[in-house]
């Protein structure tokens, strides 16, 4: 029996990551050792700096020790590798540890380049690099007023978003004549510069810094060569990046005249039992900084350790990005160095955008482009240049306004070696070959091929191949409601209230067709609902309802109920919390504080609801509408009216906030909380609607959610004013409303938007679209016309009478049995109601007594 090869990895960061899924994938059977110098297993660097936005290390996390336990992969954190002993081939630690290997896989990466400055050593002198290094931006930017950023490409840009973010007066410090010179022309730079001043953050190029001392206004003043000088109380270099290759030297490995472990294509060093990949590794006398060619070049390694032949050829450096706001891309020979090449350009000083193409000596093929402010054509001239295409006649329709009438690419004109997600080295040949899987759906293949789950960039172009793809095969790509209406959800919607059509009968009878189905009656039953706001249990509109909106309250595991009463912002009287817990006595009912700050009654009998409603809607309360898609909770701290760290009265926001949205109804459920300084005590962050004090006004959040797959809420707008927040929230939930599909979460919704946040700031902050005010005038209709659907129905007679187990008797339904459980009562299990004793367990239920007949009359 063959013996599992030991295969060591040094190195836990993407690309390391990305070596051992695909390690285990190619041999189930390799005994497989990570050591991770940080304390924390792979995250997503790409995105590091929406730290500053409120992610967590946890949201960044690529992997958990979990997942490495599941998958038999031996995984230790903080151990720093300090030597290699080839010729015994183990490893050795800062600790004193040994690790043998039969391969070992450098993915050590690289480090911060800091320039040999005269001071750089200093405190609050920091680079951006990790987790880590952020924590002491954040700790550093507290104590103080302004930054500066060392270094003006990608990696400068943004770092220099991160400290504007933490409220930094913010400056860049670029040694070249422009920024992002490596990726971008002299015109592309120049506009990038002014765009990014417009948005508040100071640029200084042609700046060499030549030492960094004690300033008289700030903490710093960073002398420059050309005797001028600018203070900064925090320093931030971010002036590149080295190969960390420091044991391939101890090691004797051979190493590049400037750095890096020099490789093959089969991503083996000088010693064929040691091969490195990422950042580290040097091909061709080249290193690659993006995370695309480390990703190819880990394939390639799990290739070559499994028995397989691939190879690493080298990678595109194309980038798309947006750095601070502002969209740029790059692609191949965007200098222009290819001889004999032609340039064409467009410019708009009005929109503020730079279009560069270049092409080849006869003009039918593209060399490379420049994209400044707008990134709308990336795709399509990439796939244009990677796979060597003919140009149109008039090749520069490309890059004019849509006006000019540019060709469209289509998936189904791309071969199948196309390259669709670099990230992932996905090509239209993989989705082809995933759909001939049986990945018939855009999120079937997604998760057969990973494409478009790196850096989503490819997300549109995925779509139009899988499309195009499943069109060429006779499959109707459509997003019909169900069989009965040829119609998406927004198309229905529309229909609705164009026509104003207030029932389901006239809707199906002129739009559908049958008799609809569990599908389609709940969401018409939603779409009426959010558009004219009528009683869900009018005559017209009860058939419609689920099980939980038939009866206005959440039915239980048992047959019984819950009820749930509103408690805006968790704000109550000792007044109303006696009426709650006599309720609860009287009725025998189980009593839990939610996780929304409110106080949930189970166990209560279909029969009793309309009693308990009563009773509770005497006291001043209403439904809290936990039943319903719907908004539930309005979750809030105490903020400034008792906290000392508060800045505003979150409660009273909260609470307001609340009432206007109550009962509105929507595709999914709905929930809000306010935290009223930046501590964030009520979770906004976790949200649908996120709302935090700020001393200058709120802080909105738009989309997040928890539960089976929890979202981070995405950073909408911020120091809003009272009367702005509420238009802005009303705008994003009326038209989340209008296009969301049937039971899509906000969050979901937001993945799923083309255009994604900026789409959506486009249409409710700049009113892209011409319908902000539509959708104000829709959500003060829904909170004008609001109404308990507890008190309409016991205010109705008739809508009483469906409150009871039986249709035909008055009897209850004996099979509702509970026990005794720490002083409170719960559902019987099935044992103990085949106990015989399990009557002298049964807790009374109260009994509806004779004066309330007319209540079930």
């Amino acid at each position: 029996m063959q013996t599992a090869q030991k295969i060591l990895i040094i190195g836990n960061g993407m690309v390391g990551h990305h070596f051992v899924e695909k390690m285990r994938q190619s041999d189930a059977n390799a005994n497989i050792t990570v050591l991770c110098g940080e304390a924390n297993l792979a995250y997503d660097r790409v995105y590091l700096s929406s730290v500053f936005d409120g992610k967590t290390a946890n949201d960044l996390a690529l992997t958990t020790l979990e997942n490495y336990q599941q998958l038999n992969i031996n995984v230790f954190t903080n151990q720093w590798v300090e030597g290699i002993d080839r010729l015994n081939k183990v490893v050795n630690t800062q600790t004193g540890d040994q690790y043998p290997y039969d391969k070992l896989v450098l993915a050590t990466g690289s480090f911060p380049f800091v320039p040999p400055i005269k001071g750089n050593d200093q405190p609050h002198c920091l680079v951006y690099r990790t987790l880590e290094d952020l924590e002491q931006i954040k700790a550093s930017a507290a104590a103080s007023k302004s930054g500066v950023v060392i270094g003006g490409g990608l990696l400068g840009l943004e770092a220099a978003n991160a400290i504007k973010q933490l409220g930094l007066d913010t400056h860049v410090v670029e040694f070249a004549p422009q920024l992002m010179a490596v990726q971008l022309d002299e015109q592309g730079g120049t506009l990038l510069k002014n765009k990014i001043e417009k948005l508040g953050v100071t640029v200084h190029t042609s700046k060499a810094t030549s030492e960094i001392v004690k300033g008289e206004t700030s903490r710093f003043r960073l002398n420059f060569s050309d005797d001028t000088f600018l203070e900064t109380d925090l320093i931030l270099f971010s002036a590149g990046i080295r190969p960390y290759d420091q044991l391939g030297k101890v090691a004797d490995l051979e190493l590049g005249e400037r750095g890096g472990i020099v490789i093959n294509n089969q991503c083996q060093t000088s010693d064929p039992d040691i091969l490195a990949i990422g950042e580290c590794a040097l091909w061709d006398k080249k290193l690659f900084g993006l995370v695309a060619p480390g990703y190819n070049m880990a394939r390639v390694a799990a290739s070559q350790l499994s028995g397989g032949e691939l190879e690493f050829l080298g990678a595109d450096m194309s980038t798309k990005l947006k750095l601070l706001g502002v969209e740029v891309g790059s692609i191949g020979d965007a200098h222009a160095k290819t001889p004999n090449c032609k340039e064409l350009i467009y410019q708009d000083p009005i929109r503020d955008c730079y279009k560069k193409i270049i092409l080849n000596e006869t003009g039918d093929k593209l060399l490379g482009a420049v994209l400044v402010g707008d990134t709308s054509d990336y795709d399509t001239l990439l796939q244009y240049m990677l796979n060597d295409m003919d140009l149109p006649e008039h090749p520069e329709c490309l890059i004019l306004p849509d006006s000019a009438g540019a060709p469209s690419l289509a998936g189904s004109a791309l071969p199948d070696t196309a390259t669709i997600c670099s990230c992932h080295n996905v090509s239209k040949g993989d989705i082809v070959g995933a759909i001939d899987g049986g990945s018939c759906d855009l999120a079937s293949v997604k998760s057969c091929t990973k494409a478009a789950s790196g850096c989503g960039g490819c997300a549109a172009l995925l779509k139009s191949v899988v499309d195009d793809e499943l069109a060429s095969r006779g499959v109707e790509v459509n997003n019909h409601l169900c069989e009965h209406f040829a119609y998406s959800r927004q198309e229905l919607l529309h229909v609705v209230k164009v026509e104003s059509i207030k029932t389901f009968d006239d809707l199906i009878a002129k739009h559908g067709s049958g008799h609809g189905c569990e599908i389609c009656k709940p969401a018409v039953a939603s779409i009426l609902a959010s558009t004219w706001n009528d009683f869900i249990l009018e005559p017209t509109h009860v058939g419609l309802q689920d099980t939980n909106d038939t009866f206005l309250a959440n039915m239980q595991k048992d047959g019984s109920y819950s009820v749930v009463p509103r408690i805006a912002g968790g704000e109550i009287t000792p007044d109303k919390l006696i009426v709650i817990g006599q309720v609860a006595k009287d009725f025998n009912l189980y009593c839990k504080v939610t996780g929304g700050q409110r106080i949930d009654l189970f166990g209560a009998r279909l029969e009793e609801l309309p009693v308990i409603w009563e009773r509770l809607i005497e006291a001043g309360f209403e439904t809290g509408h936990a039943y319903g898609k719907s908004l539930r909770t309005v979750k809030s701290c105490v903020g400034s009216t008792w906290c000392r760290y508060g800045v505003q009265d979150s409660v009273g926001h909260a609470i307001d906030i609340e009432n206007r949205y109550k009962g509105l109804r929507s595709p999914h459920k709905i929930k809000m909380a306010v935290s009223g300084c930046t501590r964030e005590c009520a979770e906004a962050q976790s949200k649908d609607i996120g709302i935090i004090a700020t001393e200058n006004g709120w802080n909105l959040y738009v989309c997040g959610n928890g539960g089976m797959r929890p979202r981070h809420a995405d950073l909408f707008a911020t120091d809003l004013d009272t009367t702005t927040l509420i238009k802005y929230i009303d705008r994003v939930l009326m038209f989340y409303i209008k296009t969301a599909d049937k039971l899509q979460r906000t969050s979901v919704w937001m993945e799923n938007l083309e255009g994604g946040l900026d789409y959506l700031k486009s249409v409710v902050i700049d009113d892209s679209l011409g319908i902000c005010q539509e959708l104000e005038e829709q959500m003060d209709l829904v909170a004008n016309t609001y109404a308990c659907e507890w008190k309409k129905t016991v205010d109705n007679p008739e809508a009483t009478k469906r409150f009871r187990q039986f249709v035909n008797s008055p009897q209850t339904d004996d099979n509702i049995l509970f026990v005794q459980e720490r002083n409170q009562i719960r559902p019987a299990t099935d044992a103990e109601k085949r106990e015989q004793q399990i009557t002298q367990n049964r807790i009374a239920v109260t009994e509806i007594q004779e004066e309330q007949a007319d209540v079930l009359a």
